[in-house]
């Protein structure tokens, strides 16, 4: 559950008690929009910032462990070939079997399968409309992945803390970057999700609508899927 000074920076946004408040994510990669349109928009970054311990963590793997992996793999070639020169190696039954003519089977492809969606199940694919243009600027406003929606009786809100790490729980420096009336958005949501796997939709007047996912905190998440879907 979020702490006091989350719902009191909430009240002190909103000038009311949040009817319902949650943390999260856009759950799958924002797609790439056309340069044309990126470029209009800003050029904003479509990822979220990385903490610097994960550069760390990559420069060692890359510089420590891929190397013990090489020089580990190289060994065992090595030991093999010594082996192969010392006793000629005989087929097996099975690998004469392998190695014999095989027929290649027809490739049926995948069966009701479809093409691609550009937009990944993220938004309606629009970059023209309002979710469009609210997932260009999403990482503009910070870094950190996490967005607290906030409802109110008479608006939605979008908020988020300028802070590469936050804790959801604690988090009391976040401050509203996109805020809309119940007439020209709302929340789509069904109660009774399995826990981490929840998502919802916020449905824009134009039409478009986005979908976020990883809701933080489950009773947070609980009593906001149950207002949205009531």
């Amino acid at each position: 559950m979020a702490k006091r000074k989350v719902q009191r920076r909430a009240r002190k946004i909103l000038g009311e008690e949040p009817v319902a408040l949650v943390w999260c994510e856009i759950h799958k990669p924002i797609p790439l929009p056309p340069k044309e349109v990126h470029r209009a928009a800003g050029k904003g970054r479509l990822k979220p910032g990385h903490h610097w311990l994960l550069y760390v963590g990559a420069v060692v793997f890359f510089f420590v462990v891929v190397p013990m992996i090489l020089i580990d793999k190289l060994g065992k070639k090595i030991d093999q070939g010594l082996g192969s020169r010392r006793e000629p190696h005989r087929q097996t039954p099975r690998e004469r079997n392998r190695s014999g003519p095989q027929r290649s089977k027809p490739d049926r492809g995948f069966a009701g399968a479809r093409a691609d969606d550009p937009a990944s199940g993220v938004f309606d694919g629009d970059w023209d409309l309002t979710a469009g243009r609210l997932l260009l600027r999403w990482y503009s406003h910070s870094p950190n992945p996490k967005r607290l929606v906030m409802l109110a009786r008479d608006r939605i809100c979008v908020a988020a803390s300028p802070r590469r790490r936050l804790s959801p729980t604690r988090a009391d420096d976040f401050r509203p970057v996109a805020e809309f009336p119940l007439d020209a958005a709302r929340i789509e949501g069904a109660a009774g999700q399995p826990r981490g796997f929840a998502t919802f939709r916020i449905h824009f007047a134009d039409g478009s609508w986005l979908e976020v996912g990883r809701l933080g905190e489950p009773e947070d998440a609980d009593h906001f899927l149950r207002t949205v879907s009531a």
